[in-house]
């Protein structure tokens, strides 16, 4: 698959139903409100940066990549897919068709994302590897709650898959059992998913980006901090934190580097490089931290394929590296056409 990297190329932009982006920013009051940012950012660069580009919209049928692959013969399918038919785990079949079909495409490979989509088994990995993760259970779909007696409040409740902070509020700490047991139901009902209860861990939220396939580069710890956040609430990136631009503006959010001493900044990079080599990531991926106030690390959730709008964290963190946006994009690629799946 490996195949000579020309200045310009052809790519192919897979992305979800209904985020075809715009070819222009005409009559756009907010590009930042719009579901298809993400979208707009990758393809109006690439274009900008004068490679052939074509968006193609995936629903139900992996036959419109066929289809795309055979008209256009793209160097690279640039991935922006996090489902398949509305289900947020089958990404991961559609980069196998991409390998069925010896296609090049960005971002990580069918088995990292297997691996951290199931939540619990990415912890029990780590864990094996003596790696901390936040003591959690899993509490199944039309199961009766019960709370095991290693975990002790407060716990934090979210869906074992969902990505995007989907189902995640202020509510999800939960400090009694009547409350647990609500709060799982309510994962249920919603999100139609089993719900993973792990204790919360007080501390500072960090995320660190990395880039990759063997030789490995460790972005700037970046990290989530609410300024202005009402009385009682905690630092955690909410559904309504991580989408609401208004709400966010009301609790002062802001994202930024990590303030770190130098040595902790190269314990966050060595620590982030080695999960990404456990659970055999490939393409680029972000790792999310709890760093407490006596100074333990706790990995909270990994990643593949992580946000790359311009002016998200993983782009601002590569820029404080001194790696522009286009630069990322183009590296990006450049991964995904040297990426061997029998290397």
């Amino acid at each position: 698959m490996r195949r000579k990297i020309k200045r310009k190329l052809r790519v192919i932009v897979l992305v979800q139903t209904n985020l075809i982006p715009p070819d222009t920013l005409d009559g756009v009051e907010n590009k930042e409100k719009e579901l298809w940012r993400t979208e707009y950012d990758v393809v109006s660069t690439l274009r900008g940066m004068g490679h052939e580009v074509w968006p193609v919209e995936v629903r139900s049928d992996l036959g419109v990549i066929r289809e795309a692959i055979e008209e256009h013969k793209p160097h690279v399918a640039f991935n922006l897919l996090e489902e398949f038919d509305g289900y947020p785990l089958f990404d991961q079949h559609m980069v196998s068709y991409l390998e069925l079909k010896k296609q090049n495409y960005t971002g990580c490979n069918p088995l990292g994302l297997t691996l951290t989509h199931d939540k619990t088994l990415t912890k029990k990995i780590l864990a094996y590897h003596r790696i901390q993760v936040p003591r959690f259970a899993v509490f199944r779909l039309n199961r009766k709650v019960r709370r095991p007696n290693r975990l002790r409040f407060p716990l934090f409740v979210k869906s074992v898959s969902d990505e995007g902070s989907v189902g995640i509020s202020q509510a999800s700490i939960v400090r009694d059992d009547e409350k647990l047991k609500e709060r799982v139901e309510f994962i249920h009902r919603q999100n139609q998913t089993h719900a993973l209860v792990e204790e919360y861990i007080e501390g500072r939220e960090i995320y660190v980006g990395v880039i990759g396939n063997l030789k490995l580069q460790a972005y700037t710890p970046w990290e989530l901090v609410m300024t202005n956040l009402p009385e009682g609430s905690q630092n955690i990136a909410t559904g309504k934190a991580k989408w609401d631009v208004e709400y966010q503006k009301k609790i002062g959010l802001v994202t930024q580097p990590a303030k770190l001493e130098p040595q902790l900044r190269i314990e966050f990079e060595r620590l982030s490089k080695r999960i990404y080599r456990i659970l055999g990531l490939s393409g680029y991926a972000r790792i999310d931290y709890r760093f407490t106030q006596h100074g333990r690390l706790y990995v909270l959730e990994v990643n593949p394929n992580p946000q790359i709008a311009h002016n998200e964290d993983f782009a601002d963190s590569a820029e404080h590296c001194g790696v522009k946006y286009q630069a990322l994009l183009q590296k990006i690629m450049t991964l995904g056409m040297s990426y061997d799946p029998m290397g």
